[in-house]
């Protein structure tokens, strides 16, 4: 029997840790962002940081935004050192809009403007509808779903409006089968991906792009080691997925590069799914979720 031909692995580099690649290759031009700004909610750590990154690559400055100042500060420190662009660590509290219209107004007093909203923040975790409380399910709600509204009405009514603009949403798949144990995180980016096609209408004649990406499994992330991914790829599951593996990091980062740029310029409106297939084939096993909660 012949052998199973080796597959050559088209991933782009990635770290697991909150740190900055030690080598990049561009897949689109070094300026393609140049003096650009970008706002990125949950920007300190995570996919929220290599989207900074890879923005920064690109020719970016950013504005990375959440309620840890001490981390973002940190992580600011680091993505300036590598990149040679601009970054502002700002803490701000999704849930409150009068955080978010005071880090718009640093903002625009740094750097003058503001071309890109990446909407990141999210809060997740496994939990059982019946064990879910009911405060657990509105906290999410609060954050994923009330957190990009806030934050993309403050920056459109601040800047948008007048300007334009590119605003990309992190989303999920968990809705599209009705994910056992995540029926918080599951509403949540489900009325997300409405008001992703909500605000593409109303706010298009404004010259704003609203999109989303929606990642499957991405290693190297709080949510990956919080839903259990070691354990589902030492045990095999990832094996259900089309591409056989979990994503990573930077290929995120790549799809919102792409949302975000002219690159995508007549693009709104649009949900892109990042996770190798895996919605469309991986078993909902609510027993195999069960053992993995157990087990986290």
């Amino acid at each position: 029997m012949a052998e199973k031909p080796q597959l050559v692995n088209n991933s782009p580099e990635d770290i697991e840790t909150d740190e900055c690649m030690n080598t990049y290759s561009h897949i689109y031009s070094p300026d393609l962002l140049i003096d650009q700004v970008a706002f990125i909610t949950g920007g300190g750590s995570g996919i929220g940081f290599r989207i900074a990154e890879v923005l920064m690559r690109h020719g970016c400055d950013t504005v990375i935004a959440s309620r840890n100042l001490e981390k973002l500060t940190e992580a600011a420190k680091k993505l300036s050192s590598t990149t040679g662009r601009r970054c502002l660590g700002i803490a701000i509290d999704v849930r409150q809009p009068e955080t978010i219209s005071a880090a718009m107004d640093e903002t625009l007093k740094t750097f003058g403007r503001v071309d890109i909203l990446i909407n990141n923040a999210a809060g997740n975790f496994l939990c059982p509808a019946t064990s879910l409380s009911f405060n657990a399910f509105k906290t999410v709600m609060e954050i994923d779903t009330m957190g990009t509204f806030n934050t993309s009405k403050v920056i459109y009514d601040k800047w948008f409006k007048d300007h334009g603009g590119s605003i990309v949403n992190i989303s999920a798949t968990l809705g599209y089968r009705g994910q056992a144990l995540q029926v918080h995180a599951g509403s949540a980016k489900a009325a997300n991906d409405a008001m992703t096609r909500h605000l593409a209408v109303e706010w298009g004649p404004s010259g704003v792009r609203v999109n989303t990406v929606a990642p499957g499994p991405i290693s190297g992330t709080e949510g990956y080691r919080r839903l259990g991914g070691s354990h589902a790829e030492s045990a095999g599951v990832f094996r259900s997925i089309p591409l056989q593996r979990a994503g990573n990091k930077t290929e995120i980062a790549h799809a919102v590069l792409f949302l975000a740029s002219r690159a995508a310029s007549y693009v709104t409106g649009a949900i892109l799914v990042a996770d190798g297939g895996a919605w469309l084939t991986s078993a909902n096993d609510v027993e195999r979720l069960l053992g993995i909660l157990c087990h986290l």
